[in-house]
């Protein structure tokens, strides 16, 4: 799969269009093809968990307006945890390949409070093509 980028235009704060869609869709159909080949892998609720914790890290992030600058010096280094968090997974083959490879790229982009909110929302459109691709347990 390649590389998932966030932004058709990063300067301009222009999210790729085809972001919620199609490459949602794509890459939710590359994870549930890896669960296809080991059904210990990937399961929704093991996903669910990376994604809560996005959701959670994201809603902190956009939490009290006045202290955001020191906010985020708090937040940034917990997205970083989630490459160890995944990598942890994938050790007790919990989640793919394609998955880990998902969270550290991911994670790389991820500079501001901006960057996490678009990289949450993709996240749910994963989920949500992956309800329909992916197991059902």
């Amino acid at each position: 799969m390649p590389k998932i980028e966030f932004w058709k235009n990063r300067d301009k704060r222009v999210v790729d269009p085809r972001l919620f869609s199609s490459l949602a869709e794509n890459f939710a159909k590359d994870l549930a093809r890896d669960n296809r080949q080991n059904s210990k892998m990937n399961k929704r609720t093991q996903l669910r968990k990376f994604y809560d914790e996005v959701l959670r890290l994201d809603m902190e992030a956009r939490g009290q307006k006045d202290e955001k600058e020191d906010q985020w010096h708090r937040i940034l280094p917990l997205v970083h945890m989630l490459t160890a968090k995944a990598a942890y997974a994938k050790g007790r083959k919990l989640v793919s390949d394609t998955f880990l490879n998902f969270i550290k790229e991911s994670v790389e982009q991820i500079k501001d409070p901006e960057d996490l909110s678009v990289f949450a929302s993709f996240f749910e459109a994963v989920m949500g093509f992956y309800r329909y691709y992916g197991p059902s347990n």
